[in-house]
């Protein structure tokens, strides 16, 4: 039950990490030529997909990580400090994805049906932020996981 706790944690840290740098660093330049309106329609239609993708990533992380945790490591005093540093990465990164879902996001979604390119325009601007930040966390999350065994 561990090994496949592991390997669904594992996934879900790709899904959600290769989402954000599939869609930060060769969607968005990709998409740079398109006329603002169209790239707006565009980002409509593919957030909420990638979102809800994202949700399900998180809640498996969540459950998983817990779960390897305290039947694999015995708790928090059986961790190293990489899964310590993990943790609190990725609870961050998890309320980061929460914050931007439920405020930004709503509001970049509203503005689109209202037709209000400025606001839609603000609101896509916040969430390009948050996930270029949990783009670098989800990075060295990534590398703490593949180094963290030889830490020593």
């Amino acid at each position: 039950m561990l090994i496949l706790a592991l390997a669904l944690h594992l996934l879900a840290a790709i899904v959600w990490v290769g989402g954000m740098f599939f869609a930060h660093v060769i969607l968005r330049p990709a998409m740079a030529p398109m006329p603002p309106a169209e790239r707006m329609a565009l980002r409509g239609r593919l957030l909420p997909r990638f979102f809800a993708v994202v949700w399900v990533a998180v809640i498996v992380l969540f459950v998983t990580g817990y779960g390897v945790l305290y039947f694999g490591y015995e708790g928090l005093d059986g961790a190293g400090l990489h899964v310590r540093l993990m943790e609190g990465i990725g609870l961050f990164m998890m309320l980061l994805f929460g914050w931007m879902y439920f405020r930004p996001f709503k509001l970049f979604m509203q503005a689109l049906k209202d037709d209000d390119g400025q606001a839609a325009a603000f609101e896509f601007e916040r969430i390009r932020r948050v996930v270029a930040l949990n783009l670098v966390l989800g990075l060295i999350v990534s590398a703490l996981a593949g180094t963290g065994n030889f830490w020593g």
